[in-house]
């Protein structure tokens, strides 16, 4: 069996999914915070703690936090996973979860995470520090890496500021279906071209928010998901590639690893692109979606900022991206890709509200970590697509 396609299909499913702390949330700590949602995905799902022999996080402030998390809810665990590689972490975390339950190794996998970082700072919080060769040009990363990014995607293919504003308007449509979002506001094109710019060509309105939030979910066995509270929701296929650490050290700037994890995850799945209902990824600045839908086969290469003109990828566009608002406008506590699973859960459990889909059974699930340096590819699905 080719590695590409060794992932196991269908073998496990999300039992539980939840958030918390959304925006803003004072008065907690981020290892309270990652609880919180743990103990509320293991609730949403029907299980107790007592059920749980692995937990997985990426604490922000501790380098162990896996062991941290386990002492404060008392679980004595078969398996600790805190490794940490951005906001690509916690699907790396579900498809370690899966080879585990698969394995018959662990039975119940917590896979959690919170972040105070709006009401302990105020501002991003960023792990990357300027190496040796970076420094000297005082870059302030991220931003400026995902600027340079971008600034080359316009001169190679001549994607617009209008281009990266239609990704920006579009986040604001979904989140202001979404009442747990963090910005619900109107956004027009004209207050996106008015924002200060940050980083060219990147300005305000092309980060990311900087907020509270947690979020979690329960990995279980497929067959024993269908006995707990919700319809399972299976994992079809996953796949992660890592290029890089620094951007100058990045193959093509603008050609990121979702390539690569996305094949993976498709391989595994036996679906493509057009067999996605929706596609939930990070997107930690506005050329972050438009990379990804061309990585991952929605739009060929260069045609990313074209395909999201018009409110394509807004409510009632021809692809939904981001149902929730994202992390442009929904939340952003330091890392999002946990939120990616979280919302395509509710989608194919059908919970979404006023953003709920008509169709919604396939799911890509994206994650980007570090400075474009590392992706990760899930493809979630509801039972019938097995």
């Amino acid at each position: 069996m080719s590695p590409d396609h060794a992932f196991p299909r269908g073998a496990t499913a999300i039992a539980g999914a939840a958030t918390f702390g959304v925006g803003e949330c004072p008065g907690f700590t981020a290892l309270e915070m990652t609880a919180k949602a743990g103990l509320m995905a293991l609730a949403d799902a029907g299980l107790e703690l007592t059920d749980v022999d692995a937990l997985f996080t990426a604490l922000p402030e501790d380098i162990l936090g896996g062991l941290a998390l386990a002492e404060h809810l008392g679980v004595n665990a078969r398996f600790v996973d805190n490794n940490r590689t951005g906001g690509s972490s916690f699907l790396n975390h579900l498809m370690t979860a899966a080879f585990l339950i698969d394995a018959r190794y662990i039975r119940t996998a917590l896979i959690t995470y919170g972040s105070n970082q709006r009401s302990a700072s105020g501002k991003l919080v960023s792990a990357l520090r300027p190496s040796v060769h970076e420094a000297p040009h005082k870059p302030m990363m991220p931003i400026t890496g995902y600027g340079l990014s971008a600034a080359r995607h316009m001169h190679l293919y001549g994607t617009t500021r209008d281009d990266l504003g239609a990704v920006a308007l579009a986040a604001r449509g979904w989140a202001a279906l979404n009442p747990e979002a963090f910005r619900r506001d109107p956004l027009t094109l004209e207050q996106y071209h008015a924002a200060r710019i940050v980083s060219s060509p990147l300005g305000v309105l092309d980060c990311c928010l900087v907020t509270d939030g947690a979020a979690a979910v329960v990995l279980t066995a497929t067959d024993r998901a269908r006995d707990l509270a919700h319809p399972p929701v299976a994992v079809l296929g996953a796949g992660t590639m890592t290029t890089h650490k620094e951007i100058a050290q990045m193959p093509d700037l603008t050609v990121t690893g979702a390539v690569q994890s996305g094949a993976r995850a498709y391989a595994a799945a036996g679906y493509g692109p057009a067999d996605m209902d929706m596609v939930q990824l990070y997107d930690a600045f506005t050329i972050n979606t438009i990379l990804f839908l061309e990585d991952l086969g929605f739009c060929p290469k260069g045609e990313g900022g074209r395909f999201v003109q018009g409110g394509a990828i807004a409510p009632g566009g021809r692809l939904a991206v981001n149902t929730n608002g994202g992390g442009l406008s929904c939340v952003h506590p330091g890392m999002y890709g946990l939120f990616t699973l979280v919302e395509a859960t509710r989608q194919i459990r059908g919970q979404a509200g006023a953003r709920q889909l008509a169709k919604a059974d396939l799911a890509m699930c994206h994650a980007n970590g570090g400075v474009l340096s590392s992706q990760t590819s899930v493809i979630l699905g509801a039972l019938e697509t097995l």
